[in-house]
């Protein structure tokens, strides 16, 4: 939102040309907004005069797939464009849906008030973001992701000064910004009220999307009044059949405290106070009619709930705290489950995961889980393993190749991992080891999000979540010349560090989850010395390593056993472990597991923020036996 009234454009001007020729901040009468803009602007090279080359600007068949890409985001806002054209038709503006990369998808209105030059740059294709066009609405809304009213001189580029525009992001339910819609026309016609009509007309399409996106769950329609629901100001939230919340629009979020983060951690119970099978059951008994509902805060709201699927056609759904993909990996450890938290705070916001830690640490696992847990669930998850695949293969291997591209070259060509990734995820295992030229052929792509496959010469538009791991030091390879610093910083949108087993609090738990994977039907455990050794090893070959040594032991069972012994493990091992028997002292076992009890209940109370019902809930105990253990 604007902070401060609008300069006379000599002032602004002014204040822009000291920017750039000597660096100097704009006055703090210029909105801080704007202020912020116009750096980054200068950042990224761009002269406020002068002639400006956007080369990247998409026509044609290169359009028609970001069209495709975005086909959601455009029939979506289409009849909503339409009803705010009519509020503004007399006022010589424009309508305008840009995608998330600040690409125009959609326009509507009078073009009188532009030239030929401006017709141009403002036709379906042409490219709006920050770093082309310098502080505009559109490219500075995608950059503040905010609502953003930009007028006359404010433009960082002197060109745009006739212009004046508002525009507003439009969110998916799970907060992924879709795209911009935008009003803009002459400087001279400005109207104060332009920013809110285009804000809530992006409202009224992330309603429409949340709505069709999430059909399949169960929508949840509420308002402080009865007659507010199915209005543009009524909260929309969608459950999963087992009652964990997957999507919201920005109004539900508001009314109940809650943010996008919270996606799939927060569960009805910790919302409302109703029983979720009684109320579902009574909006069955009483369609079209609103019932009450408490919130655990103590807020009171009309809601309807609709259940679309098949499976929620039935009314004894369980609100049993179920476990995600990514919850059926923890074990109680902090600091794996503190890289799990970031997770999922950015699994859906188009930030690129980079997952390190040692070999064996389980860093696919993790990125199939985050996938998992993903809006991207449905789609495809492609591995690739850098290190694995022949250096002289690795390039056929990502981008594909056309039918005869090389000698021995399939007939009919090959899609390539990039294509085959398209709407889901794409994981490079061991990116460390990619050579240095498929470096660079692989940051285009990740800039360009176009693949041109060998042999071709057609770019090929793709879409897909990236996520790297490595065991290597990518910073020390940087420095060494093996791996690019722009790729680095392209793949790195945020850094997870999964912990060496030998780090780990949860061993304990690991085993008997992966005995029990091993043999679901025994009830199976490791004999105490055995136990006692195992945590004191270091586990070079970490989890990897764990598992093959439990599958190894189970196998040599014999039919009437259920505890693992020495004889159970390989002869190498058990010579290792029993040396770490060795070198403990009767009491050292005790003093281990009452530090390594005291750094977990001390990581869970910091994770929940002092809430001692939050971190017994996270330790697996009662809030009795966590007192208990505190005192």
């Amino acid at each position: 939102m604007r902070t401060h009234a609008i300069l006379p454009t000599p002032q602004l001007r002014q204040a822009r040309l000291q920017l750039v020729e000597h660096g100097i901040t704009p006055t703090a009468q210029i909105d801080a907004l704007v202020s912020r803009s116009w750096h980054r602007s200068l950042a990224a090279g761009l002269s406020p005069i002068g002639r400006l080359d956007c080369l990247d600007n998409l026509a044609g068949s290169s359009l028609q797939r970001a069209r495709t890409l975005n086909h959601d985001l455009i029939s979506h806002s289409e009849p909503v464009m339409e009803y705010l054209f009519e509020q503004v038709r007399q006022s010589h503006s424009m309508v305008i849906l840009a995608d998330a990369q600040g690409v125009l998808m959609h326009t509507l209105g009078d073009l009188d008030f532009l030239n030929k030059a401006d017709r141009v740059a403002l036709r379906c294709g042409a490219s709006w973001a920050e770093n082309q066009r310098g502080t505009n609405a559109i490219g500075t809304a995608l950059a503040e992701a905010n609502e953003v009213e930009i007028n006359g001189a404010e433009h960082y580029l002197d060109r745009n000064g006739f212009l004046t525009c508002a525009a507003a992001p439009i969110l998916s339910a799970q907060g992924k910004l879709m795209g911009i819609l935008d009003i803009s026309g002459d400087h001279r016609s400005r109207h104060p009220h332009t920013l809110g009509l285009v804000s809530t007309a992006a409202r009224m399409i992330e309603n429409s999307l949340v709505l069709s996106s999430c059909r399949q769950q169960i929508l949840v329609q509420l308002h402080a009044k009865a007659e507010g629901i199915g209005t543009v100001a009524q909260g929309v939230l969608a459950f999963s059949e087992d009652g964990w919340l997957v999507g919201a629009n920005r109004k539900a979020l508001d009314l109940l405290g809650l943010r996008h983060a919270d996606m799939h951690t927060v569960s009805w119970p910790q919302l409302f106070e109703e029983a979720f099978e009684r109320l579902l059951s009574a909006q069955q008994r009483n369609k079209g009619r609103p019932s009450q509902l408490h919130t655990v805060q103590g807020g009171i709201f009309y809601a309807q709930l609709h259940s679309q699927s098949q499976a929620q056609q039935s009314v004894t759904i369980t609100l049993a705290p179920t476990r995600d993909a990514l919850s059926q990996l923890n074990s109680g450890d902090p600091l794996w489950q503190q890289a799990a938290d970031k997770a999922r705070r950015v699994m859906d916001k188009n930030i690129p995961l980079l997952i390190t830690g040692e070999s064996g640490v389980g860093k696919e696992l993790f990125a199939q889980a985050v996938h998992q847990c993903s809006a991207r669930k449905d789609k495809p998850f492609i591995a690739v393993n850098c290190a694995a695949v022949p250096e002289h293969l690795i390039e056929a291997e990502l981008f594909g190749y056309v039918g005869g591209a090389f000698t021995g070259a399939a007939k009919n060509g090959m899609p390539g991992k990039l294509r085959e990734a398209h709407g889901g995820t794409l994981f490079l295992d061991e990116i460390g080891d990619m050579p240095l030229g498929l470096q660079t052929r692989l940051l285009r792509v990740l800039q360009e999000r176009t693949v041109t496959p060998l042999g071709s010469s057609a770019a090929i538009a793709v879409d897909f979540a990236l996520m790297g791991a490595t065991h290597q030091n990518l910073r020390q390879a940087i420095d060494q010349g093996r791996f690019r610093s722009d790729l680095y910083y392209r793949i790195n949108g945020l850094s997870l560090h999964l912990p060496a087993l030998r780090e780990r609090t949860d061993l304990q738990t690991l085993t008997q989850t992966i005995l029990q994977k091993f043999a679901p039907d025994a009830d199976l455990s490791l004999h105490p010395e055995v136990s006692t050794a195992m945590a004191a090893f270091d586990w070079p070959g970490n989890l990897r390593q764990l598992s093959h040594v439990l599958r190894t032991a189970v196998a040599l069972l014999d039919p009437h056993e259920t505890q693992i012994n020495w004889v159970h493990l390989p002869d190498d091992l058990a010579e290792d472990l029993q040396r770490c028997a060795q070198t403990l002292t009767p009491q050292a076992p005790a003093q281990n597991l009452h530090a390594l009890s005291l750094k977990a209940i001390e990581h869970a109370l910091e994770n929940a923020r002092g809430n001692v019902s939050a971190a017994a809930r996270q330790l697996g105990i009662s809030r009795q036996t966590l007192y208990r253990k505190l005192q």
